[in-house]
């Protein structure tokens, strides 16, 4: 019986008069996702969400990422309910701040000082703070395959989404490109003496190749810059040490959070003392930099969610069962692509915990239209999949559940493929979230 969505959408409408985008996270906005799509998720357990109409579904997008656990994870929500009785802000730092800075530290062994706050744009814009005050310097040398560093304008105004963002701040962000050294080299000659810092993420999925991190970090130091990673994905999602660990690189600087604390609020900026201390109160040699003030930064249920996390991560394996849940996913859909006859239009790619899925029309080429179309029919089939990342709550029976829905959803791709998207698609397709201007309905 197909899904009605009569409830997701009296909100949706309110929603768009209310908020400007309809959400608070431009990749939750209803141009991401189908016409038939849940408008807003009501309640969440484990890998499974409700929407407003009662719909039920196993969801792979897990908080874009931030919800490793598995949504309301229990021993998180008792370690924040012990810590509410104690109140949430003060006028000095509560005591928790403390303990979670030693207990992060531990985790992280090449970083000696830890600024925590609540979102990962802080994070990153914190330490492209620190790499300008450090050089005094103005450049930022970003990866370019990376899609997303900080909704601040050093990094907006590198995307075609610039809008608001001033022509001389644009101009201070330049790109370079994952495992290509030359595109590094390139950059250090055009701008000499200028990047503050280069920063990336260590993985998309993609290994690096030729040693390519250590390589971008001495070249960077020789230059006269710092060299920044950006583990807000890949942090307790490929190592319990982060991937930089797992690639045996070390950072001067590295931003967390997503999974860091099961979807709660809560950021850190971590890095060497010579650049962290900075932000401190007992650094007399360069100006002050205003680093992380945040009035929310120490709020205690966020840190006691994160330590609660850790402690989890500690006892439990939670990144081998995600890698391992991710792989019989992703062997499962790559086995139904080609038993359906899709596998040159359906592919699946990237780190099994953290993977994607691409779709191309019968051109091969990739396609707003077709990737509206499988949203549509995993929708309808009990899967909301914007992209496959999986958490510590899938089980087999749940990843065995969501093969069989994306099998169903390929059958009617085909059908597509023969007959054109737009005689199964009910309504406009999705949109790119970085876009100049938005469609004309």
């Amino acid at each position: 019986m197909p899904r009605t969505f009569d409830a997701s959408n009296r909100l949706r409408d309110k929603a768009q008069r209310l908020i400007p985008g309809g959400c608070h996270t431009y990749a939750k906005g209803d141009d991401q996702y189908p016409v038939l799509a849940p408008g807003h998720i009501m309640r969440g357990k484990g890998c499974r969400v409700w929407d407003s109409d009662g719909n039920e579904y196993i969801e792979y997008g897990m908080g874009n990422r931030a919800v490793t656990l598995g949504h309301a994870y229990e021993p998180v929500l008792s370690a924040i309910r012990a810590e509410l009785e104690n109140g949430v802000n003060f006028v000095r730092p509560a005591s928790i701040e403390v303990a979670a800075a030693e207990k992060f530290l531990s985790l992280i062994p090449n970083a000696e000082m830890v600024k925590f706050s609540k979102d990962g744009s802080d994070a990153t814009s914190g330490a492209v703070k620190i790499a300008r005050a450090y050089t005094g310097r103005d450049l930022i040398a970003i990866c370019g395959d990376h899609p997303f560093f900080a909704v601040d304008d050093w990094f907006i105004g590198s995307t075609p989404i610039w809008g608001g963002v001033p022509q001389a701040t644009r101009g201070l962000t330049v790109k370079f490109k994952y495992n290509d050294i030359e595109s590094v080299k390139a950059l250090i000659a055009q701008h000499p003496g200028q990047i503050a810092g280069f920063i990336l993420e260590p993985t998309r999925g993609v290994d690096p190749k030729d040693n390519f991190l250590h390589e971008v970090k001495r070249l960077a130091h020789e230059a006269g810059a710092l060299f920044i990673l950006d583990e807000m994905i890949s942090g307790f999602r490929l190592h319990p040490y982060g991937a930089q660990h797992l690639y045996d690189i070390d950072p001067d600087l590295s931003t967390w959070g997503k999974a860091i604390a099961n979807g709660f609020s809560v950021s850190a900026l971590a890095g060497k003392r010579e650049y962290m201390r900075l932000g401190d109160l007992e650094q007399w040699d360069k100006p002050r930099v205003f680093l992380l003030s945040t009035t929310h930064g120490g709020e205690t249920h966020g840190l006691a969610a994160m330590m609660a996390t850790m402690d989890v991560y500690a006892n439990e394996p939670v990144i081998e069962h995600m890698i391992a849940m991710g792989k019989r996913l992703m062997t499962g859909i790559e086995q139904a692509a080609r038993a359906r006859g899709v596998h040159e239009h359906i592919s699946v790619s990237g780190m099994p915990s953290n993977a994607v899925f691409g779709t191309t029309d019968p051109d091969k080429k990739p396609s707003q239209a077709y990737r509206t179309l499988f949203l549509q029919e995993l929708i309808q089939r009990g899967v909301l999949a914007p992209s496959i990342v999986v958490s510590y709550a899938h089980k087999e029976t749940d990843i065995d559940q969501t093969i069989e829905a994306f099998d169903g959803a390929m059958e009617m791709y085909a059908r597509a493929l023969n007959d054109g998207a737009e005689k199964y698609l009910v309504g406009r397709p999705s949109q790119m979230v970085y876009r100049t201007y938005n469609q004309k309905p």
